[in-house]
């Protein structure tokens, strides 16, 4: 039924956007299948749906960035075509898309208003752009410098700016897609401020996040999509969590978080005293066991990340000691550590993880090109490659099951898939797991909590780092908790609740 999708928010008024039999085709795939959408003013409407179900197609329509193959869109009633980005933003259409657009050698004022410059007797007027950028980052609230380089942001501070660009013109309709996957805490609270207040203006916000506290905090209706096709759209208010699932993925999950036989061995990990040059991590030790999946928590920016970059060769250490499989292996380089089992998955799957314009097959090989598996000699064994690739898209579910299609073509939570499927192309002692399900549905996060699982379960060594509390709580047998670049504390069986856990998030800042 699509009665929900229709309804208006008075009998005489039109929706502010609406999406009438919207269809989109690709060579090979439907994206879209004749689907019904509307937007009325001043409320929240989710897009909610499994990797792939075409919430990413759907708004990037709205957006310009993409032309229907059938359909129509209306603006408050009246029939129109999007041209372009540009012409969309022209009409108050503004997005905010999980994968950033910026331009890392700019500063953020000038990437605020790419395309939009002011200039002066035709030159570029940087006195007015900075007045303007400083205008928008401080009603934001955003604490970041209209002059700093965009290349030298964290990724936190790249999504500040990503959703500062949004508002840099008049809005009717603003798009957010995964907008707090990066941001802390406090972060968020401030967005979710900024959604009330262009709410409060009659700006309608299309909204798409996995989380479901997000979800039930500032959604006003869901909008379900599922292969392309529309299913049901519900209340966020009223819906329930399993009811959502359900509707997602046309199954019942039972559980989410899989449960977990921990047997902790011999040590494979030891880390003592660890600083980094970057001055991001100071005097950190902690141990890894095999058999146990150790959980390293904390807000975005807190260090913990760099802990294991630290260890894997990615950041410089300053001081400290790393003892890895009973080898002391501080500041060797990424090469080395692989080649005695040591495996980092980097949270940002786009600019560390994989080559987004080569096939999957070539991702998933690429860490273990070196091994007889895969090569002889100088030359590429290419149907052992592809053997091997096919039968681990296969194993973790590859959606469409395709090695030789560009990974960039694929959804995210598919190319977590492939992220995921590189570590399995050689023998590894230790898993570091950074940030894993950023951006993923539930159905595919419950496979990776699983995959993750069986790992643990198989004797490796796992840590888990992640901003996710429901992660740490659900997954880990040990969890250490960091603040500012130093660990606060070691948790471990009852002590990983979420009363404990918080609290040494935020001690702290409230002091």
């Amino acid at each position: 039924m699509q009665t929900g999708a229709r309804e208006e928010g008075g009998a005489s008024a039109p929706p502010l956007l609406q999406l009438e039999k919207i269809t989109k085709r690709f060579p090979g795939v439907v994206a879209l299948d004749a689907v019904d959408f509307d937007l009325r003013a001043g409320e929240v409407h989710v897009l909610f749906g499994e990797n792939g179900a075409g919430k990413s197609t759907l708004i990037s329509l709205v957006a310009g960035a993409y032309k229907p193959t059938a359909g129509k869109i209306r603006m408050r009633g009246k029939e129109v075509e999007l041209h372009s980005v540009h012409h969309a933003r022209g009409l108050g259409i503004s997005a905010v898309f999980q994968e950033f657009s910026l331009v890392p050698q700019l500063t953020i004022a000038e990437n605020l208003f790419l395309g939009a410059e002011a200039t002066r007797c035709g030159l570029l007027n940087k006195a007015e752009l900075h007045r303007q950028a400083t205008e928008i980052l401080d009603r934001l609230g955003f604490p970041l410098r209209p002059r700093q380089r965009v290349e030298r942001l964290s990724r936190a501070e790249q999504q500040m700016v990503e959703i500062a660009k949004a508002f840099r013109s008049d809005l009717s309709v603003l798009i957010l897609d995964e907008p707090t996957a990066s941001l802390t805490e406090r972060e968020t609270d401030r967005l979710f401020a900024l959604v009330e207040q262009v709410k409060a203006e009659d700006v309608g916000v299309i909204y798409i996040t996995h989380r479901m506290s997000e979800i039930q905090r500032i959604g006003d209706r869901i909008t379900i999509l599922r292969d392309g096709a529309y299913i049901d759209t519900v209340d966020a208010k009223t819906a329930e969590e399993g009811e959502l699932v359900r509707l997602m993925t046309g199954r019942v999950i039972d559980e989410i978080f899989p449960r977990i036989e921990f047997n902790p061995g011999e040590e494979m990990l030891r880390i003592e005293d660890l600083s980094l040059v970057s001055g991001s991590v100071v005097e950190v030790s902690l141990h890894v066991r095999r058999g146990e999946i150790v959980g390293l928590a904390g807000l975005v920016g807190c260090g913990k990340s760099e802990v294991a970059r630290g260890c894997f060769g990615l950041e410089e250490v300053a001081g400290g000691k790393v003892v890895f499989d009973g080898e002391e292996v501080t500041g060797r380089p990424p090469r080395q550590m692989m080649e005695r089992g040591f495996f980092y998955n980097p949270p940002d799957r786009r600019a560390e993880g994989l080559m987004m314009i080569r096939s999957c097959r070539e991702n998933i090989s690429l860490p273990s090109l070196d091994l007889p598996a895969f090569s002889r000699g100088p030359f590429l064994r290419l149907g052992a490659e592809a053997a091997k690739a096919g039968a681990l898209a296969e194993h973790l579910n590859l959606q469409p099951p395709l090695i030789e299609r560009e990974v960039d073509h694929f959804s995210g939570g598919n190319q977590q898939k492939v992220l995921l499927a590189k570590c399995l192309t050689r023998d590894v002692k230790l898993y570091v797991f950074d940030e894993p399900t950023v951006g993923v549905d539930v159905g595919t996060r419950a496979a990776i909590y699983r995959f993750i699982g069986d790992l643990c379960e198989a004797g490796a060594a796992v840590l888990l780092i992640s901003s996710d509390l429901p992660e740490i709580l659900h997954l880990t047998n040990r969890t250490y908790v960091m603040y500012r670049g130093s660990l606060k504390a070691e948790l471990s069986g009852a002590e990983i609740n979420q009363e404990t856990v918080l609290q040494h998030f935020f001690e702290r800042q409230a002091a």
